[in-house]
């Protein structure tokens, strides 16, 4: 049985993470081109712990594998592009969504044009091709719109993780909410 007390530190400490994702939300959807800078540094602190904690781990913590020189320059290379992450934090930004985009863009237009392709060559086997001919298409423009504008699909992808994160939190604040009111009881 949980006591009403712990219960109301569970419904507090639900409150804060809804608190702290709707304050991330909205500022997502109202500064998204800051949000992702936000989001590549937090990503240049992962590389820098990595790095340090694998360079630490095979120097003092026995974590050697049978690859020393390749994990050495590994972690290296994340220690080093981490900082790189500090110190030009917009060229990171630029840089990471334009190889994300790239990437989200060249696999869209693969499924896409192999959806076609499929499709056309086995057209005996469907009833209609079109919705499927549909859809490849709308994969191939997907595709293009990725990899000719990243910086805004980017920047759209946070507006739409920023929806997400306020929608998250709405319902952690529902959750708290419930917590409290059982812990009246």
């Amino acid at each position: 049985m949980i006591s009403s007390q712990t219960k109301r530190r569970f419904a507090l400490a639900t409150a804060l993470r809804g608190l702290l994702m709707l304050i991330a939300g909205l500022y997502a959807i109202i500064f998204p081109a800051d949000a992702l800078t936000v989001l590549v540094l937090f990503g240049g602190v992962l590389l820098i712990i990595d790095g340090v904690l694998g360079l630490w781990s095979l120097t003092f913590g026995g974590g050697k594998s049978g690859n020393y020189w390749f994990d050495i320059i590994a972690n290296a290379a994340s220690l080093l592009l981490g900082v790189l992450f500090f110190i030009q934090p917009f060229i990171a930004t630029i840089f990471t969504a334009t190889l994300l985009g790239t990437l989200v863009g060249l696999a869209a237009l693969v499924v896409g044009a192999m959806q076609i392709v499929v499709v056309v060559r086995e057209r005996e086997s469907y009833a209609r091709i079109w919705p499927v001919v549909l859809s490849g298409i709308s994969y191939v423009l997907l595709g293009l719109v990725f990899l000719f504008f990243p910086l805004l699909t980017a920047t759209l992808g946070m507006i739409i993780g920023g929806v997400m994160l306020v929608v998250f939190a709405i319902g952690l604040f529902g959750w708290a909410w419930r917590l409290y009111q059982s812990s009246k009881a």
